[in-house]
């Protein structure tokens, strides 16, 4: 394939404000909650070539109007992050019709530069949402902050074939109203932990499938020499603590907080007890994973810098052969890491990265989405409405081909009618960033190994997620609102985050917890919130 390669306008971020653009809540910290994060970007994989990603001088037929000239924020996990003439970026322009200035922005900041665009009111013209039910962000839209597309949905084809029913469904505000579009996720490829199979070889252990045996497994990555180096270099959880980390109530970061689910069987922040909801916090679970994860801190089966490290420092300490576990998505592990890896084992292979099924018989499920894309008031309707076009030609499988595959003898080979990616080359053109703004199911791009060693490692992804759907929990309370809940958690679930923290680096006893929970017990407005969360449950599933 030939790639021609033209002069592109470049066009600056867009910092015009609208005279319609809605007033913020006056006098709030602007403090969105974030999911937690999965630590990776989705991927790219092979796929038949009967969908050929088209060359950057591909011209759109028929096409009359002038380029979308759009602005975009969102995440990204790459450092450098993709330039404005990115041949990537380039071809989906050329495929969209559009000229789009991306902010990209780093993942372990992400939280806080949303907060202040927030805040000032220079919002993007396409802006990702990590948490669309966080306080703030339901308040802004309760203002008219943020378009409303449910009447527009049904226009654009691509959004019902590559986003699932329940994300659609699972991102609904409490008007029933969609105010973004989600960024579909697999339900059943929900992050979880991912364990280095050779690691477990070569101290004589199986996966774990509960707490205690995983503690087993931490112990021995730390103590008994996993890459047989000869050297006590090496330690187990590939974890840390976001300063913005409030899921489950009060989030410790999606590593530790994934053990303290495994205590509690809960995805989220509320769990049904007696056909109530109470505010995981308050568990009893929650206690004894206080005390496990204190433990493991302080026998060193974790990094000692927990609160200091950023998500980039932790992915490196899985790629760079220092940690054996992580959470993530089990089929992203061989895309993001592999290359790295190989740089230091040389002979390791993708079935290495062995993704549990369960721990204590749990497991999440994912409500189908991963953040939103939303369009701001400030942006006028036609305008909206080409952003939305935009999302939609870009969900068409040759469109979002191009950032999972590039270009044939650039970043990816034809073997056998089959796309085969070319690593390093993918990552060095920061394809999958663009993964992080439009990146719809399509079975069509699913991954089709040419190797014995990547069938053997789609087969083992294959069997855990399918028994992972036999046992996974998915959060109950998406979607579900609370104005008391909004006025009150974003301080109780940073206190909450807080005492964790001090409990697990022990500088306060397992005792403070006891007093907080029941401080909490008795406070009218958790016991506000905790009724109104229950009538909205109930009233969803008709009781």
């Amino acid at each position: 394939m030939r790639i021609q390669r033209k002069n592109i306008l470049i066009t600056t971020p867009d910092k015009k404000r609208y005279p319609n653009q809605p007033p913020l809540l006056a006098g709030t910290s602007i403090l969105l909650l974030m999911l937690p994060l999965g630590l990776s970007a989705c991927g790219a994989s092979p796929t038949p070539v009967n969908n050929p990603a088209p060359a950057a001088d591909t011209s759109v037929k028929g096409q009359t109007e002038a380029p979308l000239e759009v602005s975009i924020m969102t995440i990204t996990p790459s450092t450098p992050t993709a330039s404005d003439d990115n041949v990537i970026k380039r071809a989906i322009e050329k495929a969209t019709n559009s000229k789009m200035t991306i902010r990209w922005t780093s993942n372990n900041v992400y939280s806080d530069k949303l907060n202040i665009a927030l805040a000032s009111g220079d919002i993007a013209d396409l802006t990702m949402i990590n948490n669309p039910f966080s306080s703030n962000f339901r308040s802004m839209v309760a203002q008219g902050a943020f378009w409303d597309i449910t009447p527009y949905i049904k226009e654009y084809p691509n959004f019902q074939k590559g986003v699932s029913p329940i994300a659609w469904e699972s991102t609904k505000m409490a008007d029933g109203k969609n105010y973004g579009i989600p960024r579909g996720r697999d339900e059943n490829d929900e992050s979880f932990f991912i364990i280095r199979k050779d690691w477990l070889d070569n101290v004589g252990l199986k996966p774990p499938t509960t707490t205690d045996e995983l503690y087993e497994v931490m112990k021995a990555f730390k103590e008994k020499d996993p890459d047989k180096n000869g050297k006590n270099d090496t330690t187990a959880l590939a974890a840390y603590i976001p300063s913005d980390d409030t899921t489950n109530g009060g989030g410790i970061g999606p590593v530790l907080g994934m053990i303290e689910s495994s205590f509690t069987g809960v995805t989220g922040s509320w769990k049904l007890v007696d056909n109530k909801l109470v505010y995981t916090a308050l568990l009893p679970e929650v206690r004894k994973s206080l005390e496990y994860n204190a433990k493991a801190f302080q026998e060193k089966l974790m990094p000692e810098d927990l609160l200091s490290l950023k998500i980039t420092q932790v992915r490196d300490l899985f790629k760079t052969n220092k940690a054996g576990i992580i959470v993530d998505k089990s089929g992203t592990a061989s895309r993001v890491y592999t290359t790295d890896l190989k740089k230091v084992v040389s002979d390791f292979k993708d079935t290495e990265f062995y993704p549990l099924t369960s721990i204590n018989g749990y497991t999440p499920k994912s409500a189908g989405f991963n953040g939103i894309l939303a369009i701001p008031k400030s942006v006028p309707e036609a305008k909206m409405k080409r952003i939305l076009k935009l999302i939609n030609d870009w969900m068409n499988t040759d469109v979002s081909a191009i950032q999972r595959f590039g270009f044939e003898g650039v970043h990816h080979q034809v073997i056998n009618g089959v796309k085969v990616q070319i690593p390093d080359k993918l990552n060095a053109d920061n394809a999958s960033d663009f993964n992080q703004i439009v990146n719809p199911i399509d079975p069509s791009l699913d991954p089709i190994p040419t190797t014995p060693e990547g069938k053997a490692s789609q087969e083992l992804y294959d069997k855990v997620k399918q028994e992972r759907s036999k046992v996974s929990i998915g959060d109950i309370s998406t979607g579900l609102n609370s104005p008391t809940a909004q006025k009150v958690l974003p301080d109780l679930e940073k206190k909450i985050q807080d005492l964790k923290a001090k409990i697990i680096y022990g500088r306060e006893p397992i005792t403070a917890w006891d007093d907080f929970v029941a401080k909490m017990k008795a406070d009218p407005s958790v016991i506000k919130m905790s009724e109104e969360m229950t009538q909205a449950y109930l009233k969803r599933v008709g009781k």
